[in-house]
């Protein structure tokens, strides 16, 4: 991928990324200008926006779509955004489609999947990171902290004076898209990085499959997994994420050792795990993302090894409400639901004093259906297609 910058001083940034075909043949310079020819044409935007029809034969031919994101970290609310007032910061990408590989161990006993692994940034991660909803900035402050510290491992930082150790541990209850954070955190890291590094690796581990039913053989494969890992490292052009979901997994074993319902080896394979990241994490290309559903059970050992630890909770109402609100246009634009009608943002509707009007019946209805302690998408279309939409499938009372 190529990174261009174009900065004025005391200028905010606004981020571009530009998804080029995978055959496309072009030169990177080129499309470039060609981007920046099409944004010489469009000076204001309300919002993130994507481009995926062109006037320019060239970019039709080679570019899939160029977007405007995280518009909101420099625009709080829906206000017209002036392209002029800020620098450009230029992604350019290709979408690896071949999914995902599973890395298999081979044991005495039998085989298992350890790992399944990327290369990003990879065509199902993509539009990810945008999709994702929180009511803080957790998403710019993890990719922040991160680019900083592999920054300071490229930089040769001593870090007996700055401790860093490029572990990230969210937590949480389930369904909060903590795992799904740590897929979108590691494909939008590549992209923001590909001038420093050529690809990304993303490593999933299997936490259950560590621990083998035959515990003596567990040891033995933890360390051909990471063995595997480090091979994938010493490529100093790859930029590598190794995930482990679920840690409180290795918490229960090693508690369950103590207690003496599981072997004396549950103890060993869990500070082997713990031994190879300490390892692993030495190396300058490399972040650990890892997650747990169990805030209280997490593993004081990971916990110290975290540089960061940030719990991931339900979404607030306002946050449900722009969920439900993406949804919609999205079935609108795939003309599941139509016609298409336009939406308000709760600022908009503030704006307004929530009045009720034509235009403002159906956000004011996603609304209230967003303060609502649950509720289902069968709930918000049954709701949706009381206004004058049409759905080409029936949909159960």
């Amino acid at each position: 991928g190529l990174h261009i910058d174009y900065h004025c001083q005391d200028q905010a940034v606004m981020c571009y990324e530009v998804s080029s075909y995978f055959y496309s043949i072009v030169k990177e310079e080129d499309v470039r200008g060609r981007v920046i020819q099409l944004l010489s044409r469009h000076r204001v935007v309300f919002g993130d926006y994507i481009w995926k029809e062109f006037d320019d034969e060239f970019l039709a031919r080679n570019v899939d779509s160029v977007s405007i994101i995280d518009t909101d970290l420099n625009i709080k609310d829906r206000q017209p955004i002036d392209l002029n007032k800020y620098n450009l910061s230029i992604y350019i990408f290709r979408l690896n489609e071949e999914g995902p590989s599973s890395e298999i161990l081979e044991g005495e006993e039998e085989n298992m999947p350890a790992a399944s692994n990327w290369l990003l940034p990879a065509g199902e991660f993509h539009g990810l990171w945008e999709s994702l909803v929180y009511d803080t900035e957790v998403k710019s402050q993890l990719l922040d902290y991160v680019s900083t510290t592999l920054l300071f491992s490229d930089r040769n930082v001593d870090s007996n004076l700055i401790a860093w150790n490029r572990v990230v541990l969210l937590h949480g209850p389930p369904g909060t898209g903590k795992t799904s954070l740590c897929k979108a955190l590691a494909q939008k890291l590549t992209i923001r990085l590909s001038d420093r590094y050529r690809y990304g690796q993303l490593i999933e581990i299997n936490s259950h499959s560590l621990f083998s039913k035959w515990f003596s053989e567990s040891g033995k494969l933890v360390t051909k997994m990471f063995q595997t890992i480090r091979d994938l490292i010493g490529d100093t052009q790859a930029l590598v994420f190794v995930l482990i979901d679920e840690v409180e997994s290795l918490t229960a074993a090693r508690n369950a050792s103590r207690g003496g319902t599981e072997p004396s080896d549950a103890i060993r394979v869990v500070n082997a795990v713990l031994t190879q990241i300490d390892q692993i994490k030495r190396y300058p290309n490399v972040v650990i993302l890892t997650t747990s559903n169990i805030t209280e059970k997490i593993d004081v050992a990971f916990v110290d090894r975290a540089d960061i630890k940030q719990y991931i909770g339900p979404p607030s109402a306002a946050a449900i409400f722009k969920i439900y609100l993406s949804c919609l246009e999205e079935l609108m634009k795939c003309q599941i639901i139509y016609p298409r009608q336009q939406l308000l943002s709760l600022r908009e509707l503030q704006m307004i004093g929530y009045m009720e009007n034509d235009v403002s019946r159906l956000s004011l209805a996603l609304k209230n259906i967003a303060i609502r302690p649950i509720v289902s998408v069968l709930a918000v279309l049954r709701a949706v297609l009381s206004f004058p939409f049409t759905c080409p499938f029936p949909v159960p009372l």
